[in-house]
C-alpha cells in the first residue's frame, strides 16, 4: 500500500489529504504509461495508400443487369465456352446397294409343314462352294480396330495366365463344348421331347454340356415347329453362305435361332457383339435360297451358361433384323473390297 499526499484548497485554506492506492492500481497506471508495442503496419506508407482507399470507397456502384455482368465477366475472363451436347456418335455407314432382305417372289408359308424331320442341308465345299466365303469368315476379317484391340488384349491376358499351350488347350475345349452343346440341342429338338415333358423327367447329357442344357431348359419349352437344324443357307446373288443353327417358332414366331455359350452373363443384346449381324445374314441367305420355301423375318439369340443359370434370350424383331441386315451388307462390301485389293496387289507382284 502506498500513501500519496496532495493539497486541496477549501475556502482559501490549504488542507493536505492522503490518498491510498493499491499496488494493483499502480501497476495498471504504470502499464498505461509504458511505451507502445511496435505494429507491423507502422512501416506502411499510409499516405501512399490512403488515396487509393478513398477512391475505392468513394466510387458509387451502379446497379448492374445480368447483361452487364456477363459483359464484365467476358472482359475479365474471356467469352464463355459452352459445353457441347453429347454427340450421337459417328453416323453409320450405309450400304452402297441395298439388297432386299426378303424374297419378294417367294410368298411366306404361313402354314406349318407336315410332321417329319427338320431339314438339314450339310455344307459340301466340293459342289462349287470352295470359293464362297462364310458368314463367320467375313465377320472375322472385317472387325473394327476397337474390336481387334480388345480381342488381342484378351488373348494376351489369357496367354499370360495359361501359357501358349494352355491357351491352345482352352480354345480347343471351348470348340469341343460348343459342338457337344449343339448336338445335344439338336437331339432334343428332333426327338420332339421339348413339350409335355414331366417335371421329374431329367434327361441325361454329357457332363460338359449338362449345365448349358439346364440353362436353356426354359427356352426349349417355348420352341416348336422346327423346320431346319444345322442347315446350310446360301445367297447366290451376294455370294456368301453359312450354317444356321435352327429355324423354328419361338412363342409362335418363326425365327432363325442362334445358340451361344458364354462364361460371362450377357443380359443385353449389345453384349452379343456381332451375333445379331450373323443372324440377319443367315436369314437373308435363307430367304433367297431356293431350298427353303418360306421366309423368315425374325431372329433369336440364346446365350447359355455352363453353371446352369437361366439363359438369356434376345429377340430380334423384323425391324431390328432389317437394321442388322444393312450392317451386314456394309461388312460384306468391306470384305469384297479387301479381296479386290489383295487380288490387285498379288497381280502387280507377279508382273
Amino acid at each position: 500500500m502506498l500513501v500519496l499526499k496532495r493539497v486541496v484548497s477549501v475556502g482559501g485554506i490549504i488542507v493536505p489529504q492522503c490518498t491510498s492506492l493499491s499496488v494493483s492500481c499502480f501497476s495498471a497506471c504504470h502499464c498505461l504509461n509504458s511505451p507502445k508495442r511496435h505494429s507491423p503496419y507502422s512501416s506502411v506508407d499510409s499516405g501512399l495508400y490512403s488515396s487509393l482507399v478513398k477512391s475505392v470507397m468513394s466510387v458509387r456502384v451502379s446497379s448492374q443487369t445480368p447483361e452487364t455482368l456477363q459483359a464484365e465477366d467476358e472482359h475479365i475472363y474471356g467469352p464463355v465456352v459452352k459445353g457441347q451436347t453429347a454427340s450421337p456418335g459417328p453416323k453409320m455407314r450405309e450400304p452402297k446397294t441395298l439388297h432386299p432382305f426378303l424374297n419378294c417372289e417367294e410368298t411366306p408359308d404361313l402354314e406349318e409343314p407336315e410332321l417329319g424331320q427338320p431339314v438339314r442341308i450339310a455344307l459340301n465345299r466340293g459342289q462349287g462352294r470352295s470359293s464362297v466365303p462364310s458368314v463367320t469368315r467375313i465377320l472375322q476379317q472385317t472387325l473394327s480396330p476397337d474390336q481387334i484391340f480388345y480381342l488381342e488384349r484378351w488373348k494376351k491376358r489369357m496367354i499370360a495366365e495359361l501359357g501358349e499351350e494352355g491357351f491352345k488347350q482352352y480354345s480347343q475345349n471351348l470348340f469341343r463344348q460348343g459342338k457337344l452343346f449343339h448336338s445335344a440341342v439338336e437331339e432334343v429338338l428332333t426327338s420332339g421331347t421339348t413339350r409335355n415333358r414331366s417335371l421329374s423327367e431329367t434327361p441325361e447329357y454329357p457332363p460338359d454340356v449338362q449345365g448349358y442344357m439346364e440353362s436353356i431348359s426354359h427356352i426349349l419349352e417355348d420352341v416348336g415347329a422346327v423346320r431346319a437344324i444345322e442347315s446350310t443357307v446360301q445367297h447366290d446373288t451376294l455370294n456368301y453362305l453359312g450354317v444356321a443353327d435352327c429355324v423354328a417358332r419361338y412363342r409362335g414366331v418363326l425365327c432363325v435361332i442362334d445358340w451361344k455359350t458364354s462364361e460371362k452373363p450377357k443380359p443385353f443384346l449389345r453384349n452379343t457383339y456381332d451375333n445379331p449381324i450373323q443372324v440377319a445374314a443367315y436369314a437373308g441367305a435363307l430367304n433367297s435360297d431356293a431350298n427353303y420355301k418360306y421366309q423368315v423375318e425374325n431372329g433369336l439369340i440364346v446365350v447359355a451358361y455352363k453353371d446352369g443359370s437361366p439363359a438369356h434370350a434376345h429377340k430380334l424383331s423384323s425391324e431390328l433384323m432389317l437394321e442388322y441386315w444393312k450392317t451386314w451388307l456394309v461388312r460384306l462390301e468391306e470384305f469384297t473390297e479387301q479381296r479386290s485389293s489383295h487380288a490387285s496387289s498379288a497381280l502387280s507382284e507377279k508382273r
